[in-house]
């Protein structure tokens, strides 16, 4: 007997359609080392049908997720920063989950960040009926956390894959 509320991740039936998931990454607040582990991970969750990852792609802070977008087929979404010390890719990456939300097109949402900003936006997806998944540091902010379904703090994975 499976526990309630869990059931629909492990389908028995091979044929079942898996949820859909859009992986919207904050590229300024994420860790380009843990993106293959990152995408392993969303891969047991579902199937990644929308990658993208946000940022300022002229900058050099970004250069360690540019080698990997090609290779794990993420689309990169440019955010010029007008402001110094703001954040457009916030925005941004919460524009395209509204969207993405109300065109109905996804199943559920991995957001990864470890940024309060996004608590909002859990929340709003829960709303509406989807599942959200968060991924980020242990240091990740705690209303994010708790605004998610589940949270995979990608440390603690990276460690134990270590082990």
């Amino acid at each position: 007997m499976q526990p309630q509320g869990h059931a629909h991740h492990h389908s028995s039936n091979p044929f079942a359609p898996r949820p859909r998931l859009a992986v919207l990454i904050d590229a300024e607040n994420a860790r380009a080392a843990q993106a293959a582990q990152l995408m392993a991970r969303v891969a047991q969750l579902g199937k990644a049908t929308a990658k993208r990852a946000y940022g300022d792609w002229t900058t050099t802070q970004l250069m360690p997720w540019k080698k990997l977008l090609h290779p794990l087929s993420i689309r990169p979404c440019q955010q010029f920063r007008f402001t110094k010390g703001k954040n457009a890719t916030d925005s941004a990456l919460i524009m395209d989950a509204m969207e993405l939300l109300l065109a109905r097109s996804v199943d559920g949402f991995c957001i990864v960040s470890s940024d309060s900003d996004y608590t909002g936006l859990a929340a709003r997806i829960q709303e509406a009926g989807l599942a959200v998944y968060g991924f980020g540091q242990r240091c990740a902010a705690a209303s994010f956390v708790a605004a998610c379904d589940e949270f995979v703090f990608l440390d603690d994975e990276a460690a134990s894959a270590e082990v």
